[in-house]
Formats: structure tokens, sequence, C-alpha cells
């Protein structure tokens, strides 16, 4: 019996070590990983903000868009978003 619990004592203590081993290494991989992550992030956070304020960033952008083209090119410019917008609402169902 006793030698039954010096084997799982071994066991443990060789388990505790690889785990050791492995945090280490997940510790390594997230410091490589951290920084192009916060980046990721920081765009999804932008690309939150202008789905959830899409009425203000559309007028914006009309803005911008009629001050340098004038309403044919605003038009022209809509036009082309709104055959855009139904192109990739087109490839959604296959992805």
């Amino acid at each position: 019996m006793n030698e039954r619990l010096l084997e799982l004592r071994q066991r443990r203590g060789e388990l505790l070590e690889r785990i050791d081993a492995q945090r280490a290494q997940l510790a390594e991989i997230a410091s490589i990983w951290e920084q192009p992550l916060a980046i990721a992030d920081r765009g999804m956070s932008v690309v939150r903000f202008l789905r959830d304020h899409l009425p203000i960033v559309v007028g914006v952008a009309a803005l911008v868009v009629a001050r340098r083209r004038g309403l044919r090119g605003l038009l022209k410019r809509a036009l082309r978003v709104w055959r855009t917008f139904r192109f990739f609402l087109g490839l959604r169902p296959g992805l």
C-alpha cells in the first residue's frame, strides 16, 4: 500500500511540474499575442461604435461627400454603396 501511495505522490509531483511548465509556455505565448490582440480589440470597438451610431456616421459621410462632389456625386456614391451592400448581402448565405 505504501509503495502505491509513494508512486501516486511521485506521479502527482511530475504532473504538477508539467502543469508549471505549461503555464510558463502559456504566459510566453500570451505575452507575444497581447499587443496584436489589443489592436484588434480596439478595431472591434471602433466597428461596434460605428455600427451603434450608424445614422451619425452616414450623416457625416454624406456631408463630406456632398461638400466634395455636390449632390450628383453624393447620389452616385450612395448608389455605389447600396450596390456594394447588396452584393455582400448576397455573399453572406454562402459563408
